[in-house]
């Protein structure tokens, strides 16, 4: 399964997968951080998109498509704000994970990248994260055949 899964060091909005995760707020209408560098890179189609979609939950995600990002694909998931781990942090960030690919798998996605959910504005500790990710990507590929591989893209600024 270790194969199924790769790290790496790069622009998540530059990747030619099937679909790249936003880490997006609840609104799904841009901002800062990866969710801005998506919209901007993904140009107007995806803010008129996720307008229809009128928003997400912690925890959720929702699929619209790339216009033009070299991924066919945006999944959006808002992760949690970290409270110090006092309000089902570790919890909701594992859940933007798992229905991340399940929506990949629903879709038929082969590839999905997915940068450091809720590591950034949102103060959820990198180290405690990267375990909460990779927890729950390797359970969920342990049951699911698809996506086949899953990049996880590390920001360096």
């Amino acid at each position: 399964m270790a194969e199924r899964i790769e790290i790496r060091e790069g622009d998540i909005t530059t990747l030619a997968v099937d679909a790249i995760v936003n880490a997006a707020n609840s609104s799904l209408m841009g901002g800062g951080g990866v969710d801005g560098a998506i919209h901007r890179a993904a140009g107007p189609g995806l803010a008129e998109e996720c307008r229809r979609l009128g928003g997400c939950p912690a925890g959720e995600a929702r699929i619209t498509g790339g216009h033009n990002l070299p991924a066919r694909y945006v999944i959006h998931t808002v992760g949690p704000v970290w409270h110090g781990g006092r309000r089902n942090e570790e919890q909701l960030l594992a859940a933007c994970y798992r229905n991340s690919l399940a929506l990949a798998a629903e879709h038929g996605l082969r590839t999905i990248a997915f940068p450091a959910i809720s590591t950034g504005a949102y103060g959820f500790p990198p180290d405690l994260a990267a375990f909460v990710a990779l927890e729950a990507i390797h359970s969920f590929l342990a049951t699911h055949s698809l996506p086949e591989k899953v990049l996880l893209v590390c920001f360096s600024r």
